[in-house]
């Protein structure tokens, strides 16, 4: 009996500080089944266990080191070691809060005094008149940075294992919620919020446990796009600056933006609808579609209906921006083509009415001058993650 309780103990204790990390961080494995409801359930009760764990080892264990063979006592001190430096690693090295830490001072530059390459990529948000750009390679390692656009509270979030930039409103039943990154789940960065200790998905921005499970949060527009493009249709941008005190974590995420980094969770796969190939996920109203990026870099151009909305991606001259607009304009669906030779500022699309279009969305002449494209919500990321988190979508073929 006495054993009994020492070796149930033992596991109890191991298994508790080891799983509730394993199953929300990428270990081997850990991933690929849906173990979110049991993560929650031990990380919420680990409390409990540990001191159940050690009721059941405190009185055998003394028993044993006092009283016992030599050889037990040397053993018990091994696993009491091991013990030790399990619970270290997995309470203070592993979990995701320890290894992406959020930037210590936010700085933002205009275009005339910013430090940023005019080609990496930026998530865009424009809100009350007032546009900011985050480069992907700073906002890539803090996973989520807070901040305030156009007197709007906003969470910048990105993940590097999925591609995906989404950016939430912080409020939560009408409170501003402060959130962690807690850990994954399929892959896709995971935040905890501050009150509930609910854990919420960012590519949905849903939350998949806790006392707030089903609640979403409130996306915000936002578009992906060169730093370049971006202050071209937005020239009083203001740039989030590189903490300079994470300059070698940034360093790290070097060649992201064009997937030749040399991380295997984080590569690009340059064949077309593998798990890390890149596309294009559009939502319409309930109706998803991807598209393979390798298309529309070859096209620069795709016309096509998602339910029954018909649509259009364009590809920039940059090889990086892009943009999906609604082709149904005050009532009528237009058919577009693009125009030959198109540089930046003059037309780069003309309908079937005569009207020309700048790559923005703008009209700039004909029939609909003036006129702007409806924007759809579209991202560029790893096709694992799109089919993953959208598994009714339907795939765009030539």
């Amino acid at each position: 009996m006495k054993r009994f309780a020492l070796i149930t103990g033992i596991l109890l204790l191991f298994t508790t500080e080891i799983l509730r990390v394993y199953f929300i961080m990428p270990f081997p494995g850990s991933q690929h089944s849906n173990t979110i409801g049991l993560a929650y359930f031990i990380d919420r009760n680990r409390l409990v266990f540990r001191l159940i764990g050690l009721l059941l080892v405190i009185v055998p264990l003394y028993s044993y080191l006092i009283n016992g063979k030599t050889w037990s006592k040397a053993l018990l001190s091994v696993v009491l070691i091991f013990y030790g430096i399990v619970f270290y690693f997995f309470n203070f090295r592993f979990e995701a809060d320890k290894m992406f830490y959020q930037p210590k001072t936010k700085n933002f530059a205009t275009v005339t005094t910013n430090k940023i390459p005019s080609d990496r990529l930026v998530i865009g948000v424009v809100l009350n008149g007032e546009a900011r750009a985050y480069p992907i390679q700073v906002i890539g390692y803090h996973h989520q940075v807070r901040d305030t656009v156009g007197n709007t509270p906003v969470m910048i979030t990105y993940c590097t294992v999925c591609r995906t930039g989404r950016v939430f409103s912080p409020l939560v039943n009408g409170k501003a919620e402060d959130f962690r990154l807690v850990g994954m789940d399929h892959f896709n960065a995971m935040f905890e919020d501050a009150r509930t200790k609910s854990w919420w998905q960012q590519a949905t921005g849903v939350s998949i446990a806790g006392p707030l499970k089903n609640t979403q949060l409130a996306e915000l527009p936002s578009s992906q796009s060169s730093l370049a493009e971006w202050v071209a249709e937005y020239p009083d941008t203001k740039i989030l600056q590189p903490d300079t005190f994470f300059t070698k974590r940034y360093d790290d995420l070097k060649g992201y933006d064009s997937g030749t980094i040399k991380g295997h969770l984080e590569k690009r796969d340059s064949a077309s609808w593998q798990p890390k190939s890149w596309v294009v996920g559009v939502r319409s109203g309930s109706s998803t579609k991807a598209y393979d990026w390798n298309e529309l870099t070859h096209t620069g151009f795709i016309q096509d209906t998602i339910g029954s909305r018909p649509v259009m991606l364009v590809l920039g001259s940059d090889g990086t921006t892009f943009h999906v607009w609604d082709r149904n304009v005050q009532g009528q669906v237009l058919q577009f083509e693009q125009v030959p030779g198109a540089i930046a500022g003059l037309p780069f699309l003309r309908d079937n009415t005569g009207s020309t279009w700048s790559f923005s969305g703008k009209c700039l002449s004909g029939k609909f001058k003036d006129h702007q494209l409806q924007s759809l919500p579209s991202y560029q990321e790893f096709w694992h993650s799109w089919n993953n988190f959208h598994p009714l979508t339907t795939v765009y073929k030539s």
